[in-house]
């Protein structure tokens, strides 16, 4: 009897440890963020799924999904880039169907092929690739950008359909691009573990007859430990049709996203990140 006692602990363990799209970030992935302590409410949008992103049985960052408007409100990560290529190919979110489909990303001709989902039923839950194609002045955006980090599995699994909006073209390949790939380095010289958060407000304006959202705005932020009596933060944002970021204290970003969001102050980091 005991023997059965701890292999049902053991398997429960293992169902929980092997979550994908959770019940909170708390519970399963709060590893990505400053202190285990996500956003607050005030970003949850009103159809919200958790994602503890998965590839290759282990979790590399996480995302809140906003599946009414099949982009994703934010995508949490911490900082580790390194040299490597571009990966290719895109993943879905199988879990966004429910939860007795497979608990790591894959690509949409794997579901369809050997799980027997439909295309039509995939799409229902995500956008899909099919919606991001003839696209004019717009291309495929991360919030987590592949070139945050160090090796080639966790810069797969930011190639997901679920950490992707329809980003302006010339924001995504200009400013936006220069913020990740200059800004970043110099803004983390001296941090010993930099915590990040990258959003989008949902817009007026959507792709794929409606399908998809287009964002308004675009915004990231950054906590980063110095070492354990000294942080510092920093925040940016852009609007989705100018080749412009601009650079804010974590603060001013939060009282942004407050009045863009409309639904109670927005808190992005835990109170010991410097709000100024």
């Amino acid at each position: 009897m005991l023997w059965l006692l701890l292999l049902q602990v053991w398997v429960s363990c293992l169902w929980l440890g092997h979550s994908e799209v959770v019940p909170s970030f708390e519970s399963s992935c709060p590893q990505f963020f400053f202190r285990e302590i996500p956003p607050n409410e005030a970003l949850e949008p009103q159809n919200p799924a958790w994602i503890c992103q998965r590839f290759k049985n282990q979790y590399f960052f996480a995302t809140l999904y906003d599946r009414k408007e099949r982009i994703p409100v934010y995508s949490a990560y911490i900082y580790e880039p390194g040299p490597g290529k571009r990966p290719k190919g895109w993943l879905v979110e199988p879990q966004l169907m429910g939860p007795t489909y497979p608990k790591t990303m894959e690509k949409e001709w794997t579901l369809l092929k050997h799980y027997n989902v439909s295309l039509e039923k995939l799409s229902e839950s995500q956008a899909i690739l099919q919606d991001y194609k003839n696209l004019t002045g717009l291309n495929r955006g991360h919030l987590n950008p592949n070139g945050h980090h160090l090796d080639y599995s966790s810069r797969m699994a930011t190639f997901t359909l679920t950490n992707i909006v329809p980003q302006n073209e010339k924001l995504n390949g200009g400013a936006w691009n220069n913020y990740e790939q200059g800004t970043m380095i110099r803004k983390t010289q001296g941090c010993n573990i930099t915590y990040v958060i990258v959003g989008a407000v949902p817009g007026n304006n959507y792709i794929a007859k409606g399908r998809v959202n287009k964002p308004s705005y675009i915004w990231s932020s950054a906590c980063c430990m110095v070492d354990n009596n000294h942080r510092k933060a920093w925040a940016v944002i852009a609007e989705n049709d100018q080749n412009e970021v601009q650079l804010l204290t974590l603060g001013e970003l939060e009282d942004t996203l407050t009045q863009l969001y409309g639904r109670g102050q927005v808190s992005l980091f835990d109170s010991e990140c410097p709000r100024e």
